[in-house]
């Protein structure tokens, strides 16, 4: 009975055996790997797809109709910004300008004249004293009488002498008050300003005439200078000059083309690029948006052209989303610079690697090499002194192959990835 049993045991493990070796191998025969801790730079990133285009890319019209005199570009031009491209015949513009400045020059004129009227009647005074000084002069003229009666009244009361000088004081201010007052009344009522004689009455309002005499002609200075900016608008519209450095991409006129009142504004007569700006339209998934920021660094490279990267920032966050292949998508926009003949164009394709966090000059172990104990925590096997020991640490970020360290571990110690065990499926009697 025990032979038979020794025959089963020994049959069975050539079977094993068989089924091993007909299968590949059923487990990895690898060693464990001795890792150094060194230090070193890690990123966390969120990739998008989407297509390039461009952030500056106008389409130039006039702002006035008229002939197309002259076209100063082609397509394919670099032009810088404020380069005259293209112009209107601004003849009948520049004779609107003209007549406007004579406008102003006459409206100039008859302001002085009638400034020079309103100096002439209030000279050495001003309107002030008859609008204002009359009424104030008036009320202090009051004032004083009555501070006088007051005094007047309490001087025939027996005093003491203290208060006795002290009223008469008081008395005295309100006689200089009056004498002040009245003086000021006569001044303001114009005694010694017109030679004329004329009563005051009249005298106020013949310098209340030579007055809405100067507002008037200030009024139609206002509106002559009103007419010459309206037609130095008009002269300006009939220019296109660029509104940044770039490329004209198209032009879409030709000289002795006719603008109507209709047409004028929504004719495109010139289409100019910046392609050395541009942005990636990219859709970022509802996992990942949260994470994504403006002003996040983002890596960029590019399907057409593989040994190209760049840098760029991210200047929007669309908060609508849209659907793709049952994905909620949102839209992210990253702006950057294209070097001078790089080759990129608007729609190709693109991949931005955002940057959710990036560290430098910290301490990295492989992520396979960190595990957990019993309680869950996190733990590396460090090799000290040929032995194997578990150590307790603290994990930072974690990229795609690398962890950072915090804390439980120093620069040149030696961390230990155990083998893992593979398992082929595709046959054999056990399996492996």
């Amino acid at each position: 009975m025990k032979r038979i049993k020794l025959v089963l045991v020994l049959a069975l493990a050539c079977l094993m055996l068989v089924g091993l070796v007909a299968c590949g191998g059923g487990a990895d025969e690898s060693k464990p790997q001795l890792v150094e801790v060194s230090r070193g730079d890690i990123m966390v990133s969120v990739s998008a797809d989407g297509n390039l285009s461009l952030v500056r890319d106008r389409k130039l019209a006039f702002g006035t109709s008229g002939t197309i005199a002259e076209i100063d570009v082609e397509q394919g031009d670099p032009v810088i910004e404020g380069q005259v491209l293209a112009r209107l015949d601004t003849a009948s513009l520049e004779l609107a300008v003209d007549s406007a400045e004579l406008g102003v020059k006459a409206a100039e004129i008859d302001l002085a004249v009638a400034q020079n009227s309103y100096s002439q009647i209030t000279y050495p005074y001003t309107y002030h004293t008859f609008a204002l000084d009359i009424p104030e002069s008036v009320v202090a003229i009051s004032d004083a009488q009555r501070q006088i009666k007051e005094a007047q009244e309490v001087l025939v009361v027996g005093l003491s002498s203290e208060q006795y000088w002290q009223i008469w004081h008081n008395l005295k201010d309100a006689e200089n008050n009056l004498v002040e007052a009245e003086g000021k009344l006569a001044r303001g009522q114009g005694e010694d300003v017109f030679v004329s004689r004329i009563i005051p009455v009249a005298s106020f309002w013949a310098l209340r005439a030579a007055q809405l005499q100067m507002e008037k002609a200030q009024v139609a200075l206002d509106s002559a200078k009103n007419s010459l900016t309206s037609a130095d608008d008009q002269l300006a519209k009939a220019v296109i000059v660029a509104p940044f450095d770039g490329v004209v991409a198209k032009v879409d006129v030709k000289e002795g083309d006719m603008l109507s009142s209709v047409n004028y504004a929504t004719k495109t007569i010139i289409e100019m690029i910046d392609p050395n700006r541009m942005e990636l339209s990219s859709n970022v998934d509802e996992i990942d948006v949260p994470s994504v920021k403006l002003g996040q660094k983002a890596i960029i490279s590019f399907d057409a052209l593989p040994g190209l990267q760049l840098g760029g920032e991210v200047i929007t966050i669309c908060p609508l989303a849209t659907k793709e292949a049952g994905l909620v998508l949102y839209e992210v926009k990253i702006d950057f610079d294209a070097p001078e003949g790089s080759g990129l164009k608007s729609g190709m394709t693109a991949t931005a690697d955002i940057v959710l966090d990036e560290r430098s000059d910290v301490l990295l172990v492989p992520s396979r090499a960190i595990g957990r104990d019993s309680s869950g925590s996190p733990v590396v096997e460090v090799m000290v002194d040929g032995e194997v020991e578990e150590r307790a640490v603290v994990p930072g970020i974690s990229g795609d192959i690398h962890t950072e360290i915090i804390d439980g571990l120093s620069e040149g110690e030696t961390v230990v990835i155990q083998a893992r065990a593979t398992t082929n499926t595709s046959g054999g009697l056990f399996g492996g």
